[in-house]
């Protein structure tokens, strides 16, 4: 069996209905509260739901059993500010899963995030070694903890700790797609801003208060989920594979691209109106990310990358423009 902890989450739950189309016994660790989340896995097969308080039991039952786990589970809200209950989450959680995968050698892939790289201003190069780790400088709470959990990982590899068979950490950057409704304010662009641009109406974008840098030319590496699934296919298919690896496109583009390729895939001509950023946001607001995706590509994952102009247009006629839009 594989685990899949986080997998009614977004990425999660696309990484299992992946498992399951190809015939897995997956089993979910997560909480699905109130709202529609449980929608996220209707459409697959499952072979046991459990609580995450419930996972360290469930490990040590079906040790013999579980060939990955494929740890998802986090809080990923960069606007959370319990630096504690991020902390049990996302860290020590982390933590456990590895010694308990070292333990039993069980293959673990883990969810790491580009926030490890603050405002970029040491680069977006996925380099592992511990100075270069030791450079980086998370811009919140959320980017912190991830961040701490890769720098253990290489500290406990550098001390000769046992490790699990393989191992890999993917520093997703901006993922969008379907299954991500439940995330409210953390919702992509696309996904917040679909129904304004079907009705017709006019999407709303920051103004730029940066110098080089136009209203609606602020840069991110969009990558459509897709392309992360695959990647994570791909690892359980090459076992050899361990590290810490970039997961974007290894192109930055626009939020004004993004929002125009979703009035074009709505089938609505671009109604974009520019507004001021709070000014909470100015200092540390990143005008610029781009994965840089030499590693996984030497590492030998050759998907082309989805454009953002054929991602949206799969997301919106698949998924947001149906009565059904989950995966």
């Amino acid at each position: 069996m594989i685990v899949v902890t986080g997998g009614a989450g977004f990425i999660g739950s696309n990484v299992v209905a992946a498992l399951a189309e190809r015939g897995e016994r997956v089993v979910v660790a997560d909480r699905l509260r109130m709202g529609e989340k449980w929608r996220n896995l209707a459409k697959h097969a499952i072979a046991d739901f459990i609580f995450p308080s419930e996972l360290p039991g469930f490990l040590d039952g079906a040790a013999d059993e579980v060939r990955a786990v494929i740890h998802m589970g986090a809080i990923s809200s960069t606007l959370e500010t319990n630096a504690d209950l991020i902390v049990e989450s996302n860290f020590k959680t982390s933590l456990q899963l590895w010694r308990w995968c070292a333990l039993h050698q069980v293959r673990l892939i883990y969810a790491s995030s580009a926030a490890t790289y603050g405002n970029g201003g040491q680069g977006f190069a996925d380099n592992a070694e511990p100075e270069a780790l030791a450079g980086l400088r998370p811009m919140n709470a959320y980017g912190w903890s991830k961040h701490a959990f890769d720098r253990s990982v290489i500290d406990m590899l550098r001390a000769g700790e046992r490790q699990p068979p393989q191992w890999a950490g993917l520093k997703f950057f901006n993922v969008y797609g379907p299954n991500e409704y439940h995330k409210g304010a953390m919702q992509s662009v696309v996904a917040k801003n679909y129904a304004t641009a079907a009705a017709g109406g006019t999407v709303r974008l920051f103004k730029s208060h940066h110098p080089d840098y136009p209203d609606g030319g602020q840069l991110r590496d969009f990558v459509y989920v897709a392309d992360c699934v695959d990647a994570i296919l791909w690892l359980l298919e090459h076992p050899g594979t361990s590290g810490i690896f970039n997961l974007g496109t290894g192109q930055a583009r626009s939020f004004e691209d993004i929002i125009r390729a979703l009035f074009d895939a709505a089938g609505r001509p671009p109604a974009i109106e520019y507004v001021d950023m709070p000014e909470a946001l100015r200092s540390t607001y990143q005008y610029f990310t781009q994965a840089d995706m030499s590693r996984l590509r030497a590492a030998g994952w050759t998907r082309p990358p989805t454009s953002i102009e054929a991602g949206v247009r799969d997301y919106v006629t698949r998924f947001l423009a149906q009565e059904d839009r989950f995966r």
